[in-house]
């Protein structure tokens, strides 16, 4: 009779054995011993972005030690643009690293220092703030205890003075609390987020001149730069604002089809670099900033195509933007540039301000859709015409605290 499936006659026929092991057979890699090192972090997504989080006190003093660090966290430089060796995912908006410490600005609790992270090149880029991750910022520092005199013992809402290092600019940051830490549940809604979460409030005190000392940089609400004419603006961060039909594209295209047009991409780079010798960030032949200024593309309200498919309706927008983040197109918008629009929009002149439907949708706000939904931003001006509070709204959520490792 013969031997059942799998006998043991069967299971006991010879196998083949592996040679002796050979160091000389081993894999080729980097002759080095030292272990990984690990520093305590967290990670947040605030609004529409995500970053990892460090507290000053736990990163080196050295600015190329940091910056070591930082690109090692995040899996940048990586020539695939996945990231896949680090936390970061590709994209600009989930590159990105935020530094936070006791603030000795008299006017703030805490000190918020923004880090873009290259993904295909080793760049580490503190031009500029991400308005988005300004929504983390409070409540991480609620949550760490950073904030001198706070009432933990209630469940009050708590506000954050936050010192924005990169702008100098002050952001109040006021949101919910619940057994002494930041409250993460709510019904607000975040086009671009899933789910709904607590609301902050984000109040951006006199953000006008940010980074070139005035609102409009160049002195005019409408420039022409290489035969194209554009609106400078400096408010929470500098833009640059270009109409959609000067440029001869849909200015309702979703990211992947504005990729699709690569002599549009390179054009408004052109522009973006014009844009900023326009304004005094830096000089002919000098290298720009990787992400700032940014720069918009502007359209008046048309019914508009989301990412998650839904169609807003015209009568629900003031206006319709498309910016471009790092020489990709942004999937829902940068706050910082939602900020600017909304001041751009409340002075007379600018590209914004003419591409403007008739009464607002919502009274004093303005209403600005992007390619994941739209946003309501709230822009006072004083009797100068300065900026006196550009306001927005925002959700954040503690993702993961921990360890992060990287190698010396």
């Amino acid at each position: 009779m013969p031997p059942p499936p799998h006998s043991p006659s069967q299971l006991a026929a010879p196998v083949s054995r592996c040679p002796a092991y050979s160091s000389s057979q081993a894999p080729r890699r980097a002759s080095t011993n030292s272990k990984q090192q690990s520093t305590p972090a967290s990670y947040w997504r605030g609004g529409t972005s995500r970053a990892v989080l460090f507290q000053k006190k736990d990163l080196p003093d050295s600015p190329s030690q940091r910056a070591k660090i930082f690109l090692q966290v995040i899996g940048s430089p990586d020539p695939h643009g996945r990231q896949l060796n680090g936390l970061g995912a590709g994209i600009s908006s989930l590159s990105k690293i935020c530094i936070v410490s006791p603030s000795s600005h008299p006017e703030a609790d805490v000190d918020y220092t923004f880090v873009g992270i290259g993904i295909e090149r080793d760049e580490v880029d503190t031009a500029g703030n991400c308005g988005n991750m300004s929504a983390a910022i409070g409540p991480f520092a609620f949550n760490k205890r950073l904030i001198k005199g706070a009432d933990y013992s209630t469940n009050a809402s708590a506000t954050v003075r936050i010192h924005n290092t990169n702008t100098g600019v002050i952001i109040c940051s006021s949101f919910p609390t619940i057994d002494g830490e930041a409250s993460t549940l709510g019904d607000y809604i975040v086009d671009g987020v899933a789910g709904t979460g607590a609301q902050i409030n984000l109040d951006f005190l006199r953000p006008g001149g940010s980074k070139t000392g005035k609102l409009l940089p160049t002195g005019s609400p409408v420039d022409v730069l290489d035969g194209t004419a554009v609106s400078c603006v400096d408010a929470a961060g500098p833009c640059i604002f270009v109409r959609a039909s000067d440029l001869d594209v849909d200015g309702t295209l979703l990211p992947n089809e504005m990729n699709a047009r690569r002599a549009v991409l390179q054009r408004l780079e052109e522009l973006r670099q014009a844009g900023a010798m326009a304004m005094g960030m830096c000089k002919p032949g000098s290298p720009v900033p990787r992400v700032t200024p940014k720069i918009g593309i502007v359209s008046p309200a048309v019914s508009q195509k989301v990412l998650s498919g839904e169609t807003i309706d015209v009568a629900k927008l003031d206006l319709v933007v498309r910016f471009i983040s790092d020489q990709q197109p942004h999937r829902a918008i940068p706050i910082t540039a939602a900020l600017c629009t909304g001041a751009a929009a409340k002075i007379q002149g600018t590209i914004v301000q003419q591409c403007l439907a008739g009464e607002p949708v919502n009274e004093g706000m303005v209403t600005i859709g992007h390619p994941s939904g739209q946003i309501q931003v709230n822009a006072t001006m004083d009797e100068q015409g300065e900026v006196e509070c550009a306001t927005v709204f925002r959700t954040a959520r503690r993702i993961m605290e921990g360890e992060v490792f990287w190698n010396e």
